[in-house]
């Protein structure tokens, strides 16, 4: 049984685990009421427990069944380097993640992504057999969104960032301890996320039970990943009805990324809501947005 989440009421949950090219990776399942799953997994950094289950929570009380998980080397997953952000090993977790969700039984799947997820489960969408797609304060496109971040931060942190990540790469070809960095930090110090708002908005998520180098740190490799990688590019393959919920003031994804990603999706509802990229997880943000996304899933899946 599941600890309450912000006020949300108890919801069964089972632990569960799948295979992702030979690696462990955990999940909790919430069981549906029919025959139908929402996929679910964290954003760039973090794990599972960093707010999602109050939307687990919310989606189980229509009557949804959930899968939610955490990528190898995250969380309660097994694998090394830990913390290690590679969108393209990411994606694969999530196809096996969708694999999972289908033998337990669903027929009808949904797949949920926050963030960098919001991505991932563009692509998943794209290349599975999905019937409904939300993608949350979305990661839509690397270039846009490196040049965004380095728009506000300036070119001493791109060049900072470069060199880490450069360093990085080179002890992991050599088998040599991974150099890490801060997930977020403020403004001037080198982190993968130092936009103003950050880190408060990142810290505000953190349940008491994680110590920090659980959700506050990254391979510093994360960069050249970055650059390669560009949902957007399956927008055009998303045969289903889809769901964008976007930041007006959001500093960390661009507004033109989602932008012109929405205009190449089939079947979409676009919703703009006012405040930074994570003022959707607390708050106002989060019972407004998670609310609109669990109308639109029970809509589509139920």
């Amino acid at each position: 049984m599941s600890r309450p989440v912000d006020g949300a009421a108890m919801t069964d949950r089972e632990s569960t685990a799948f295979e992702s090219e030979g690696v462990e990776c955990a999940a909790w399942h919430y069981p549906g009421d029919g025959d139908s799953v929402v996929v679910m997994a964290h954003g760039f950094a973090g794990t599972r427990r960093m707010r999602l289950p109050a939307y687990a929570e919310r989606f189980a009380e229509r009557g949804l069944g959930v899968l939610l998980f955490d990528y190898r080397t995250f969380g309660d997953s097994e694998g090394e380097p830990r913390n290690h952000v590679d969108p393209f090993r990411h994606v694969t977790d999530w196809r096996a993640a969708v694999r999972h969700a289908r033998s337990l039984g669903y027929e009808r799947l949904g797949v949920w992504g926050t963030s960098f997820s919001g991505g991932h489960a563009l692509v998943t969408a794209a290349n599975e057999d999905v019937d409904a797609y939300v993608g949350q304060t979305p990661f839509y496109d690397g270039v846009r969104t490196l040049l965004h971040i380095t728009q506000q931060s300036g070119l001493g942190f791109a060049l900072e960032a470069t060199k880490a990540g450069l360093d990085d790469t080179l002890r992991g070809l050599l088998g040599r301890d991974p150099r890490y960095v801060p997930a977020v930090a403020q403004p001037g110090e080198l982190a993968a996320m130092n936009t103003p708002g950050s880190d408060e908005g990142y810290r505000s998520m953190v349940p008491d039970e994680l110590d920090e180098d659980e959700w506050n740190r990254v391979t510093a490799r994360f960069l050249l990943p970055l650059l390669l990688y560009r949902p957007i590019d399956y927008a055009d393959d998303v045969d289903c009805p889809a769901f964008v919920a976007a930041a007006r003031e959001d500093q960390l994804v661009p507004g033109s990324a989602v932008e012109k990603t929405v205009t190449r999706l089939a079947d979409v509802e676009r919703l703009w809501f006012d405040g930074d990229h994570f003022d959707v997880y607390t708050g106002e943000g989060f019972e407004k947005v998670s609310e609109r996304e669990a109308e639109f899933l029970e809509r589509h899946l139920l």
